[in-house]
């Protein structure tokens, strides 16, 4: 479980506020009742003062009216309810209402993390992953080996669709089994349309619930960060405070870069691979990288060191077959293509 100081104190600071929203619903609680009832005010007054008499008996030695006091406290107080219950108003009306009563909003029970702030650190991930809708509809449980086929032969590695599908499955669920051991990356390509974001997506879903921080880029909007970052073409009045920087590209758990060579690529766009692809693997952190791109214009369009850090630290499945999003269509027009014989 990865969390960044910056996650973390917001987190915190969103249960302070919720603590202090309690207290502040309390004082607006108390206000009602002591302008319907007066009567509930002027004893508070005589339980504070009985108090502090009690107090002064204590520091003074005094035990001996002790009994008296606490008697007329514990009378005050069993008035106090009498009058919550006469004037319709349930018994712990003026106790705090939390939000989880387990850890009163505090998000530990002792020295622990309380099961709402281990839900509240996954909504997080979540949220910035940038995949937040998408893993409804794209998981290891939505996955359907349907749309390969066993006569689609790849003439590249000579073997199926289906069974080039069951082997990068395989693989991503043994990267997903094994993440908090062993530091693997992934490099997904092949033909367009075949589940390439799609198995992403399972693993990305997988590891934020188990609370690891990801992060989903597609390749364009990656090296627009990066530039940004570079070049300084967000002057201070325009900046985004969501906006990831660089230093979290580096330091998240998993960073996933979605259709790499759909960016405009130069120098600059292959030096920053490199600097990225080779600082998460000095870092021990896994990346995964789709590609509709042969491995040969890998290492044509950007550089032999990108193509032998890849070839040495990922990874490499290849994926074929037809266009699953056009034979969802064809189904969904009522054609009859069968894509499993």
């Amino acid at each position: 479980m990865a969390l960044s100081n910056s996650q973390y104190n917001e987190l915190m600071r969103i249960y302070e506020q919720r603590q202090l929203d309690a207290v502040h619903q309390v004082q607006e609680r108390y206000e009602r009742v002591t302008q319907a009832i007066p009567e509930f005010a002027e004893i508070d007054n005589a339980i504070s003062s009985a108090s502090i008499r009690q107090a002064r008996l204590l520091l003074n030695g005094e035990t001996s009216a002790l009994a008296d006091l606490k008697q007329e406290i514990h009378t005050l107080s069993a008035r106090k309810k009498e009058l919550l219950k006469s004037h319709g108003y349930p018994a712990h009306y003026l106790e705090p209402h939390y939000l989880c009563p387990d850890c009163k909003d505090t998000g530990y029970i002792g020295t622990n993390k309380c099961h709402c702030f281990k839900k509240a650190i996954v909504d997080l991930l979540y949220t910035q992953s940038n995949l937040q809708e998408i893993l409804k509809s794209e998981n290891f449980s939505t996955l359907s080996l349907d749309y390969y086929s066993r006569n689609h032969i790849d003439p590249v590695t000579g073997r199926s669709s289906l069974d080039s599908m069951k082997t990068a499955l395989h693989a991503c669920h043994e990267f997903v089994d094994t993440f908090s051991t062993d530091f693997r990356n992934i490099l997904l390509y092949g033909d367009t349309g075949v589940g390439k974001t799609f198995l992403s997506n399972c693993i990305a879903k997988e590891l934020i619930d188990a609370a690891y921080s990801v992060i989903y880029f597609s390749s364009k909007h990656f090296f627009d960060i990066l530039a940004e970052n570079t070049f300084g073409k967000k002057d201070s009045d325009s900046y985004d405070d969501e906006s990831p920087d660089t230093n979290y590209i580096y330091n998240c758990d998993l960073l996933i870069i979605d259709d790499l060579g759909t960016e405009m690529a130069n120098g600059f766009t292959s030096s920053q691979l490199f600097a990225c692809l080779n600082e998460r693997i000095l870092r021990r952190k896994s990346t995964i990288i789709s590609t509709n791109l042969a491995l040969d214009d890998i290492k044509n369009i950007y550089s032999e060191r990108i193509f032998s850090r890849l070839s040495s630290s990922y990874t490499m499945l290849r994926l074929t077959g037809d266009d699953i999003r056009i034979q969802k269509k064809l189904l969904n027009l009522g054609g009859t293509k069968d894509v499993t014989s």
